[in-house]
Protein backbone atom coordinates (compact mmCIF):
# COMPACT_ATOMS: atom_id res chain seq x y z
CA UNK A 1 0.00 0.00 0.00
CA UNK A 2 1.39 3.40 -1.05
CA UNK A 3 1.04 5.97 1.73
CA UNK A 4 0.15 9.50 0.62
CA UNK A 5 -0.54 12.85 2.26
CA UNK A 6 -2.80 15.59 0.94
CA UNK A 7 -0.90 18.85 0.66
CA UNK A 8 -2.90 22.08 0.54
CA UNK A 9 -1.17 25.36 -0.34
CA UNK A 10 -3.42 28.37 0.30
CA UNK A 11 -2.35 31.54 -1.47
CA UNK A 12 -3.67 35.06 -1.82
CA UNK A 13 -5.41 34.31 -5.13
CA UNK A 14 -5.65 30.52 -5.37
CA UNK A 15 -5.48 27.24 -3.44
CA UNK A 16 -3.30 24.50 -4.92
CA UNK A 17 -3.61 20.94 -3.64
CA UNK A 18 -2.29 17.48 -4.52
CA UNK A 19 -1.52 14.08 -3.07
CA UNK A 20 2.15 13.32 -2.37
CA UNK A 21 3.97 10.12 -1.46
CA UNK A 22 6.96 9.85 0.88
CA UNK A 23 9.42 10.16 -2.02
CA UNK A 24 7.92 13.49 -3.06
CA UNK A 25 5.93 12.35 -6.09
CA UNK A 26 2.77 14.45 -6.44
CA UNK A 27 -0.42 13.48 -8.23
CA UNK A 28 -4.05 14.53 -8.77
CA UNK A 29 -3.37 18.23 -8.42
CA UNK A 30 -6.36 20.55 -8.26
CA UNK A 31 -6.62 24.35 -8.05
CA UNK A 32 -9.33 26.60 -6.62
CA UNK A 33 -9.55 30.37 -7.13
CA UNK A 34 -9.83 32.60 -4.06
CA UNK A 35 -11.99 35.60 -5.03
CA UNK A 36 -10.90 38.80 -3.33
CA UNK A 37 -13.06 39.59 -0.33
CA UNK A 38 -14.77 36.18 -0.19
CA UNK A 39 -15.97 35.19 3.29
CA UNK A 40 -13.43 32.91 4.99
CA UNK A 41 -15.98 30.19 5.76
CA UNK A 42 -17.22 30.18 2.16
CA UNK A 43 -13.65 29.63 0.99
CA UNK A 44 -13.11 26.83 3.50
CA UNK A 45 -16.36 25.11 2.52
CA UNK A 46 -15.38 25.20 -1.15
CA UNK A 47 -11.98 23.75 -0.24
CA UNK A 48 -13.56 20.98 1.87
CA UNK A 49 -15.93 20.04 -0.98
CA UNK A 50 -13.02 19.84 -3.43
CA UNK A 51 -10.98 17.73 -1.00
CA UNK A 52 -13.88 15.32 -0.53
CA UNK A 53 -14.09 14.79 -4.28
CA UNK A 54 -10.32 14.31 -4.57
CA UNK A 55 -10.22 11.81 -1.68
CA UNK A 56 -13.17 9.87 -3.11
CA UNK A 57 -11.27 9.56 -6.40
CA UNK A 58 -7.98 8.47 -4.83
CA UNK A 59 -6.92 5.38 -6.83
CA UNK A 60 -6.83 1.95 -5.20
CA UNK A 61 -3.49 1.07 -3.67
CA UNK A 62 -3.11 4.52 -2.10
CA UNK A 63 -3.65 5.12 1.61
CA UNK A 64 -4.22 8.69 2.79
CA UNK A 65 -2.52 9.12 6.18
CA UNK A 66 -2.66 12.83 6.88
CA UNK A 67 -3.33 16.33 5.57
CA UNK A 68 -0.99 19.30 5.67
CA UNK A 69 -1.95 22.88 4.92
CA UNK A 70 0.13 26.00 4.37
CA UNK A 71 -1.73 29.25 5.11
CA UNK A 72 -0.43 32.82 4.69
CA UNK A 73 -0.43 35.04 7.76
CA UNK A 74 -0.14 34.64 11.53
CA UNK A 75 -0.71 30.92 11.98
CA UNK A 76 -0.76 29.19 15.37
CA UNK A 77 0.65 25.76 14.56
CA UNK A 78 -0.28 24.48 18.02
CA UNK A 79 -3.97 25.40 18.01
CA UNK A 80 -4.47 24.98 14.27
CA UNK A 81 -5.92 28.49 13.93
CA UNK A 82 -5.27 31.13 11.33
CA UNK A 83 -5.30 34.01 13.81
CA UNK A 84 -4.91 36.63 11.11
CA UNK A 85 -4.10 36.69 7.40
CA UNK A 86 -3.82 40.22 6.10
CA UNK A 87 -3.76 39.26 2.41
CA UNK A 88 -6.74 36.90 2.69
CA UNK A 89 -8.69 38.93 5.22
CA UNK A 90 -9.03 35.89 7.50
CA UNK A 91 -9.34 36.18 11.27
CA UNK A 92 -9.66 33.64 14.10
CA UNK A 93 -10.34 30.79 11.66
CA UNK A 94 -9.96 27.18 13.00
CA UNK A 95 -8.53 25.81 9.76
CA UNK A 96 -7.21 22.50 11.15
CA UNK A 97 -10.37 21.53 13.05
CA UNK A 98 -12.64 22.46 10.13
CA UNK A 99 -10.66 20.17 7.83
CA UNK A 100 -10.34 17.37 10.40
CA UNK A 101 -14.05 17.28 11.23
CA UNK A 102 -15.14 17.39 7.61
CA UNK A 103 -12.56 15.01 6.12
CA UNK A 104 -11.79 12.62 8.98
CA UNK A 105 -7.98 12.70 8.78
CA UNK A 106 -5.37 14.32 11.07
CA UNK A 107 -4.43 17.82 9.93
CA UNK A 108 -1.41 20.02 10.59
CA UNK A 109 -1.21 23.63 9.43
CA UNK A 110 1.66 26.09 9.29
CA UNK A 111 2.49 29.43 7.75
CA UNK A 112 2.69 28.97 3.97
CA UNK A 113 6.31 30.13 3.76
CA UNK A 114 7.34 27.81 6.61
CA UNK A 115 5.69 24.96 4.71
CA UNK A 116 7.46 26.02 1.52
CA UNK A 117 10.80 26.07 3.37
CA UNK A 118 10.08 22.53 4.59
CA UNK A 119 9.42 21.49 1.00
CA UNK A 120 12.77 22.89 -0.16
CA UNK A 121 14.59 21.20 2.75
CA UNK A 122 13.16 17.76 2.04
CA UNK A 123 12.79 17.77 -1.73
CA UNK A 124 14.35 20.91 -3.21
CA UNK A 125 17.46 23.06 -3.40
CA UNK A 126 17.99 23.46 0.38
CA UNK A 127 18.95 19.81 0.96
CA UNK A 128 22.68 20.49 1.24
CA UNK A 129 22.48 23.54 3.51
CA UNK A 130 22.48 23.80 7.30
CA UNK A 131 21.29 27.45 7.32
CA UNK A 132 19.00 28.92 4.68
CA UNK A 133 16.43 31.68 4.25
CA UNK A 134 13.44 31.37 1.94
CA UNK A 135 11.64 34.42 0.56
CA UNK A 136 8.32 33.91 -1.21
CA UNK A 137 7.66 36.88 -3.49
CA UNK A 138 4.00 37.00 -4.43
CA UNK A 139 0.99 39.07 -3.39
CA UNK A 140 3.00 39.68 -0.21
CA UNK A 141 6.38 38.50 1.03
CA UNK A 142 6.62 35.41 3.17
CA UNK A 143 9.68 34.07 4.94
CA UNK A 144 10.96 30.66 5.94
CA UNK A 145 14.02 29.95 8.10
CA UNK A 146 16.11 26.80 8.34
CA UNK A 147 18.67 27.44 11.08
CA UNK A 148 21.31 24.99 12.30
CA UNK A 149 19.46 22.09 10.67
CA UNK A 150 16.06 22.99 12.16
CA UNK A 151 13.00 24.70 10.74
CA UNK A 152 12.50 27.81 12.86
CA UNK A 153 8.89 28.73 13.62
CA UNK A 154 9.07 30.91 16.74
CA UNK A 155 6.55 31.57 19.51
CA UNK A 156 3.16 30.01 18.64
CA UNK A 157 4.66 29.18 15.23
CA UNK A 158 4.35 32.83 14.20
CA UNK A 159 8.00 33.67 13.59
CA UNK A 160 9.86 34.38 10.32
CA UNK A 161 7.54 37.17 9.14
CA UNK A 162 10.40 38.51 7.03
CA UNK A 163 8.15 40.58 4.79
CA UNK A 164 7.20 42.80 7.71
CA UNK A 165 10.66 44.14 8.44
CA UNK A 166 10.51 47.93 8.02
CA UNK A 167 13.07 49.13 5.46
CA UNK A 168 11.70 52.65 4.85
CA UNK A 169 10.85 54.73 7.91
CA UNK A 170 7.23 55.98 7.74
CA UNK A 171 7.02 54.58 4.23
CA UNK A 172 4.19 53.10 2.18
CA UNK A 173 1.41 51.61 4.37
CA UNK A 174 1.45 47.82 4.56
CA UNK A 175 -1.57 45.54 4.92
CA UNK A 176 -0.17 44.48 8.33
CA UNK A 177 -0.82 48.00 9.69
CA UNK A 178 2.78 49.24 9.75
CA UNK A 179 4.46 51.56 7.26
CA UNK A 180 7.49 50.90 5.11
CA UNK A 181 7.60 47.09 5.30
CA UNK A 182 9.72 45.11 2.87
CA UNK A 183 6.48 43.64 1.55
CA UNK A 184 5.37 47.11 0.47
CA UNK A 185 8.52 47.57 -1.61
CA UNK A 186 9.65 44.13 -2.82
CA UNK A 187 6.51 41.99 -3.30
CA UNK A 188 4.98 41.27 -6.71
CA UNK A 189 2.28 43.77 -5.73
CA UNK A 190 4.96 46.41 -5.13
CA UNK A 191 6.67 45.68 -8.45
CA UNK A 192 3.34 46.05 -10.23
CA UNK A 193 2.74 49.40 -8.50
CA UNK A 194 6.22 50.68 -9.44
CA UNK A 195 5.71 49.58 -13.05
CA UNK A 196 2.38 51.36 -13.42
CA UNK A 197 3.72 54.53 -11.78
CA UNK A 198 6.66 54.56 -14.19
CA UNK A 199 4.39 54.06 -17.17
CA UNK A 200 2.17 56.94 -16.09
CA UNK A 201 5.19 59.24 -15.84
CA UNK A 202 6.80 58.04 -19.08
CA UNK A 203 4.39 57.65 -22.00
CA UNK A 204 7.44 57.13 -24.25
CA UNK A 205 8.37 53.90 -22.49
CA UNK A 206 8.47 50.71 -24.53
CA UNK A 207 6.29 49.18 -21.83
CA UNK A 208 3.27 50.97 -23.35
CA UNK A 209 3.88 49.34 -26.74
CA UNK A 210 4.28 45.92 -25.14
CA UNK A 211 1.14 46.40 -23.02
CA UNK A 212 -1.18 49.25 -24.15
CA UNK A 213 -3.83 48.41 -21.55
CA UNK A 214 -2.83 49.43 -18.01
CA UNK A 215 -5.29 46.88 -16.62
CA UNK A 216 -3.28 44.07 -18.24
CA UNK A 217 0.09 45.09 -16.80
CA UNK A 218 1.88 42.26 -15.01
CA UNK A 219 5.11 41.87 -13.07
CA UNK A 220 6.90 40.33 -16.05
CA UNK A 221 6.48 43.51 -18.15
CA UNK A 222 9.47 45.54 -16.85
CA UNK A 223 11.74 42.49 -17.25
CA UNK A 224 10.60 42.03 -20.86
CA UNK A 225 10.98 45.72 -21.70
CA UNK A 226 14.37 46.02 -19.98
CA UNK A 227 15.71 43.12 -22.06
CA UNK A 228 14.74 45.12 -25.13
CA UNK A 229 16.71 48.15 -23.90
CA UNK A 230 13.98 50.29 -22.32
CA UNK A 231 15.66 52.64 -19.82
CA UNK A 232 12.44 53.32 -17.89
CA UNK A 233 11.85 49.61 -17.31
CA UNK A 234 15.47 49.15 -16.26
CA UNK A 235 15.09 51.94 -13.72
CA UNK A 236 12.03 50.18 -12.27
CA UNK A 237 14.02 46.96 -11.92
CA UNK A 238 17.02 48.74 -10.41
CA UNK A 239 14.75 50.29 -7.78
CA UNK A 240 13.07 46.96 -7.12
CA UNK A 241 16.41 45.12 -6.78
CA UNK A 242 17.60 47.83 -4.40
CA UNK A 243 14.71 47.23 -1.99
CA UNK A 244 14.80 43.44 -2.28
CA UNK A 245 18.59 43.55 -1.95
CA UNK A 246 18.47 45.63 1.22
CA UNK A 247 16.06 43.15 2.73
CA UNK A 248 18.38 40.27 1.82
CA UNK A 249 21.38 42.11 3.31
CA UNK A 250 19.43 42.43 6.55
CA UNK A 251 18.69 38.70 6.50
CA UNK A 252 22.35 37.97 5.79
CA UNK A 253 23.43 40.03 8.79
CA UNK A 254 20.83 38.63 11.18
CA UNK A 255 20.88 34.93 10.26
CA UNK A 256 24.18 34.55 8.35
CA UNK A 257 22.69 31.88 6.04
CA UNK A 258 24.56 29.88 3.46
CA UNK A 259 21.79 30.50 0.95
CA UNK A 260 18.79 32.73 0.27
CA UNK A 261 16.15 30.99 -1.83
CA UNK A 262 13.76 33.02 -3.97
CA UNK A 263 10.29 31.64 -4.62
CA UNK A 264 6.87 32.88 -5.67
CA UNK A 265 5.64 34.64 -8.78
CA UNK A 266 8.51 37.07 -9.34
CA UNK A 267 11.06 34.24 -9.04
CA UNK A 268 9.77 32.91 -12.37
CA UNK A 269 12.06 35.52 -13.96
CA UNK A 270 14.92 33.19 -13.04
CA UNK A 271 18.37 34.51 -13.86
CA UNK A 272 16.96 37.93 -14.76
CA UNK A 273 16.11 38.29 -11.06
CA UNK A 274 18.76 36.12 -9.42
CA UNK A 275 21.81 37.55 -11.20
CA UNK A 276 21.34 41.27 -10.38
CA UNK A 277 20.28 40.44 -6.82
CA UNK A 278 23.35 38.26 -6.29
CA UNK A 279 25.53 41.06 -7.68
CA UNK A 280 23.86 43.58 -5.36
CA UNK A 281 24.75 41.47 -2.32
CA UNK A 282 28.27 40.74 -3.56
CA UNK A 283 28.96 44.45 -4.18
CA UNK A 284 27.99 45.16 -0.57
CA UNK A 285 30.01 42.42 1.04
CA UNK A 286 26.99 40.29 1.99
CA UNK A 287 25.97 42.74 4.67
CA UNK A 288 28.99 43.36 6.82
CA UNK A 289 31.99 44.53 4.85
CA UNK A 290 33.72 43.01 1.85
CA UNK A 291 35.68 39.89 2.67
CA UNK A 292 34.65 39.81 6.34
CA UNK A 293 31.72 37.41 6.10
CA UNK A 294 31.00 34.28 4.01
CA UNK A 295 29.32 34.45 0.63
CA UNK A 296 25.57 33.87 0.46
CA UNK A 297 24.30 31.77 -2.44
CA UNK A 298 21.25 33.26 -4.15
CA UNK A 299 19.06 30.50 -5.55
CA UNK A 300 15.75 30.12 -7.37
CA UNK A 301 13.39 27.56 -5.86
CA UNK A 302 13.83 24.14 -7.44
CA UNK A 303 10.24 23.17 -6.75
CA UNK A 304 8.70 26.27 -8.31
CA UNK A 305 4.96 26.78 -8.10
CA UNK A 306 4.49 23.39 -6.39
CA UNK A 307 6.85 24.21 -3.51
CA UNK A 308 4.00 24.87 -1.08
CA UNK A 309 2.33 21.57 -2.00
CA UNK A 310 5.54 19.67 -1.25
CA UNK A 311 5.88 21.39 2.12
CA UNK A 312 2.23 20.90 3.00
CA UNK A 313 2.52 17.25 2.03
CA UNK A 314 5.50 16.92 4.36
CA UNK A 315 3.33 18.43 7.14
CA UNK A 316 0.71 15.78 6.38
CA UNK A 317 3.23 13.00 6.92
CA UNK A 318 4.48 14.70 10.11
CA UNK A 319 1.01 14.78 11.67
CA UNK A 320 0.40 11.17 10.66
CA UNK A 321 3.45 10.13 12.68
Amino acid sequence: MRKVALGIDIGGMSIKSAFMDEEGTISQKFVLPVPKGEDQYVTMNRLIDACKVAIANLPEGNQLVGIGCGVPGAINTFTGFCDYSNNLGWRNLPVASLLEKALGYPVKIDNDANAAMLGEIKFGCAKRYHNAVLITIGTGIGGGLYLDDHLYVGNQGKGAELGHMVIVDNGIPCTCGRKGCLESYASATALLRMTKEAMEKHPESLMWRLCPDMNQVGGALPFEAAKKGDAVAQEVLDTYIHYLGEGCLNFANIFRPEAIILAGGVSKQGENLRRPLAQYLEDRGYGFGTGLVPKVDILISKLGADMGIYGAGALGFDVAK
